[in-house]
C-alpha cells in the first residue's frame, strides 16, 4: 500500500530526467566537440563521419601552437586583470549600496530601488558610443581603465545583494550595533562574511560575462598587448591558424577551463546563492 504512490510518481521522475539528460547532451555537445577538435591532426578535422577519439593524436602540436604563435597566456593574463578588477570594484559598491536599500530606512529608498530596476532593462549597448566618445575625450582608450570603468557598478550586483540581504535577521545588526559598530561596520565586518553565497554567485556571472566580454574591448583596445581571450582567439584565427582548426580549438580550451575549474569549486555556494536571494 504504501508504495504505491512512489511508483505512480516513478514515470514522471524517468521523463524528467530524460528530458534533463537530453538538454545537458545538448549543452555539452559543443563542448566535447572542441576538446575532441583540440586533439586532432588536420587530416582528422573533416571527415565525413563523427569520430571523437583521433587514431592519431595531435594535442602536443595543437595547443604548443596555441601557446606559442601568439601570446596567448599575455591574453589570459589581460582577462585575468580585467575581470578581477571589474569584480571587486563590483563588490566594493554593490555591498554598502545594497545593505542601505535593504536595511536602513530613508526618504526616496522605494524610488531608488525602481531607479536601479529600470537600469537593468538598459542593454549597455545602448549606451557604448557615448561611453567611448567620453572616454576619447578623457585620454583613456586602449587601456585597461577603458575595459574596466564601465562596469565598476553593476545594477544586477546591487539588486542581487539586496535581495539576499533582506533573509539576513535584523536582530543580527541590531546586535551590531548595540556592540558599538557603525554602518560602514556592520557592512564589512557582519555583512560581508554572511554574504558570502551571493558574492560567490554574483561572482559567477561577473567573471563569465567580463572574460568572455567581446564587443565592448573590440572598441576601445587595439594594442595586441592588451586583447582579452576573446580577442585574442579572434587574432590568432585570423593572423596564424587559418583553416587550421586544431590550434584553434586548443586555444578556444585553454580559455574556458579556467571558467569551468572555477564553477565546479564554486557551484555549492553558487546554488546556496541563488537560492537564498530567491527567498523574498
Amino acid at each position: 500500500m504504501t508504495r504505491r504512490p512512489a511508483a505512480r510518481h516513478l514515470p514522471a521522475a524517468a521523463l524528467r530526467h530524460l528530458v534533463l539528460g537530453l538538454g545537458a547532451v545538448i549543452m555539452l555537445a559543443p563542448f566535447v566537440w572542441m576538446v575532441s577538435t583540440s586533439l586532432k591532426p588536420a587530416a582528422e578535422i573533416f571527415l565525413d563521419h563523427i569520430r571523437l577519439w583521433p587514431h592519431q593524436l595531435a594535442a602536443a602540436e595543437n595547443y604548443t601552437t596555441a601557446v606559442t604563435k601568439v601570446p596567448l597566456l599575455r591574453f589570459m593574463l589581460n582577462g585575468l586583470i580585467v575581470t578581477v578588477t571589474i569584480f571587486v570594484i563590483q563588490v566594493a559598491v554593490a555591498l554598502p549600496a545594497a545593505y542601505a536599500l535593504a536595511k536602513l530606512r530613508f526618504r526616496g529608498r522605494g524610488l531608488i530601488f525602481g531607479a536601479i530596476l529600470f537600469c537593468l532593462l538598459i542593454p549597455p549597448h545602448a549606451i557604448a558610443v557615448p561611453v567611448f566618445l567620453l572616454f576619447h575625450q578623457l585620454g583613456i582608450l586602449n587601456s585597461y581603465a577603458a575595459m574596466v570603468v564601465p562596469f565598476t557598478i553593476s545594477v544586477f550586483g546591487i539588486f542581487l545583494m539586496r535581495q539576499f540581504f533582506l533573509t539576513v535577521p535584523d536582530d543580527l545588526i541590531d546586535a551590531a550595533r548595540m556592540d558599538g559598530y557603525g554602518e560602514f561596520a556592520i557592512v564589512w565586518r557582519v555583512m560581508l562574511p554572511t554574504a558570502v553565497p551571493a558574492i560567490t554567485a554574483f561572482g559567477i556571472f561577473s567573471v563569465v560575462a567580463h572574460w568572455n566580454d567581446y564587443f565592448w574591448p573590440l572598441i576601445v583596445v587595439n594594442d595586441q598587448h592588451l586583447l582579452t581571450p576573446p580577442l585574442g582567439v579572434v587574432a590568432f584565427r585570423n593572423q596564424e591558424a587559418g583553416s587550421d582548426f586544431g590550434p584553434l580549438m586548443a586555444a578556444a580550451t585553454l580559455i574556458i577551463a579556467p571558467l569551468v575549474i572555477a564553477f565546479l569549486f564554486a557551484q555549492r555556494r553558487f546554488i546556496e546563492g541563488i537560492t537564498l536571494t530567491g527567498m523574498k
